[in-house]
């Protein structure tokens, strides 16, 4: 994908797409209805994790008809070129599951929906321990398709007369059939994961951070790929992230229940200092994630955000930055950013805590929930929920109440010298910490893949450490 400057305006104004997700709502029903062990899983979903059943869905298979394949083009689905047997749409102007269309002459076709875990065999133990054995028609023990390590693995969860329900683990590998088993790659892959687990994340100064982090990416990408690399990546992000995040291990322990982990996250945000965005950018773009769209909220926030995407890995970044209104015109992602003394919250928030992709972590995963339910669920768990700073009918955004991190006394003596902090900011930062991380609540709804420039302008005024 080009640079954002080139191939988009810096709004691609994203539009729900209600005909869309009508359709595969009709599919998914008519699924639920044919195979009720899904059935049951679905509502363990939502009453165990807050999450919908509809945003595990990786991909569906119908039987292809001239009835379902006009349907699918009716409502934006445009064919792609497939690595299977089958036909392959897509609807590229909003978040759906891939449809793929199965000609199974002379005998019927089951309908069949995977959805995606994060390890299929977590998933497959859990359900093990769940109580589905009242339900009839389950297979005996499971199968896993796709060698132990590889980019992708599947196995068969329930079958009924007329639906299947599969399981699919993937690693950066976009595709519908397991790649050929490669021990030698299997073993790098294992050894990178864990060097980007391990990998430092404090310097003196942030150019060795970058250098080293660069290092890392660099050589996982010559030796498995820019995909796989990319996902070994935000994985190891994910878990420094909920280190840190109290209500991200409590959300993550629940959704471990049944053992899905954290495949409904839908994008990681990064906060970044003007001096080392670009850096941040080009780090990403070694993973193979590109510029999207531009996100600015207006003057008089003083902020934006580069959107990033690696859809072979499923990854979205929200990477945002001190900015004014003349820098939102160029090319921000990649022509360096001046230095400045006035900071707006993501600045202030990276010299309170250090760059995101550093020490400091994500400022917050999100993740898709059924909204409601997740709010009250995390409520009863002691997990404060902020007011929502988008509340349309297509899309629904709240923070958790932020965790407090404690501030290095050096940072804060550097804020208040350069004048960007008072006094009793320095006070409070000093006894009580700084605002730090956050998990997302986020329901999106009719396919909607673009963000609240007005609300996320709202949010971030009212997380400002040197109001809170």
């Amino acid at each position: 994908m080009a640079n954002v400057a080139n191939e988009r305006d810096s709004d691609p104004s994203w539009q729900p797409q209600p005909a869309a997700a009508k359709f595969i709502q009709s599919v998914v029903e008519t699924f639920l209805d044919q195979c009720l062990p899904a059935a049951h899983l679905a509502e363990r979903m939502r009453t165990l994790t807050g999450t919908r059943f509809i945003d595990w869905i990786d991909h569906l298979v119908l039987p292809a008809t001239v009835d379902i394949e006009d349907q699918l083009i009716s409502v934006g689905f445009i064919e792609r070129e497939a690595d299977s047997h089958e036909r392959c749409f897509v609807q590229e102007n909003g978040v759906f599951p891939r449809v793929l269309l199965h000609d199974a002459t002379n005998r019927s076709v089951r309908l069949r929906v995977a959805i995606r875990p994060e390890s299929i065999v977590d998933f497959l133990m859990a359900l093990d321990a769940a109580v589905f054995d009242q339900l009839a028609n389950l297979p005996a023990g499971h199968d896993v398709i796709g060698e132990c390590g590889g980019q992708m693995r599947q196995a068969l969860i329930f079958q009924t007369a007329e639906a299947e329900l599969w399981a699919v683990e993937r690693h950066g590998h976009r595709g519908f059939l397991s790649p050929s088993p490669d021990l030698q790659r299997h073993q790098l892959a294992r050894r990178h994961g864990e060097a980007f687990r391990l990998r430092r994340r404090r310097f003196d100064d942030e150019a060795d951070g970058f250098a080293h982090t660069t290092a890392l990416v660099e050589a996982a990408v010559r030796d498995i790929g820019r995909d796989w690399a990319c996902d070994l990546f935000f994985a190891a992000e994910r878990g420094f992230w909920q280190a840190r995040n109290r209500a991200g291990q409590v959300q993550k322990q629940r959704q471990d229940q049944l053992g899905l982990g954290w495949g409904n996250h839908d994008h990681h945000t990064y906060r970044s200092s003007r001096k080392w965005f670009t850096h941040l950018v080009s780090l990403l773009e070694k993973l193979g994630v590109r510029c999207r769209e531009r996100f600015y909220a207006g003057a008089e926030a003083g902020w934006g955000a580069q959107v990033m995407e690696q859809p072979n890995a499923g990854i979205v970044v929200f990477a945002d930055v001190d900015l004014s209104p003349e820098e939102v015109r160029g090319d921000f992602a990649h022509e360096p950013l001046a230095t400045r003394c006035e900071m707006s919250t993501p600045g202030l928030w990276c010299a309170l805590h250090g760059e995101a992709i550093l020490e400091a972590g994500m400022h917050h995963l999100e993740c898709q929930f059924e909204f409601e339910a997740l709010r009250d669920q995390l409520q009863a768990n002691g997990i404060g929920v902020m007011k929502p700073f988008s509340n349309f009918p297509y899309l629904r955004q709240a923070f958790t109440e932020a965790d407090r991190w404690p501030v290095r006394a050096d940072r804060i003596e550097r804020l208040l010298q350069a004048g960007t902090i008072t006094p009793e900011n320095a006070t409070q930062f000093r006894e009580h910490g700084a605002l730090g991380s956050h998990l997302e609540n986020l329901e999106r709804n009719d396919g909607f893949k673009g963000f609240n420039q007005h609300g996320v302008s709202e949010i971030l005024n009212t997380t400002d450490p040197r109001k809170n």
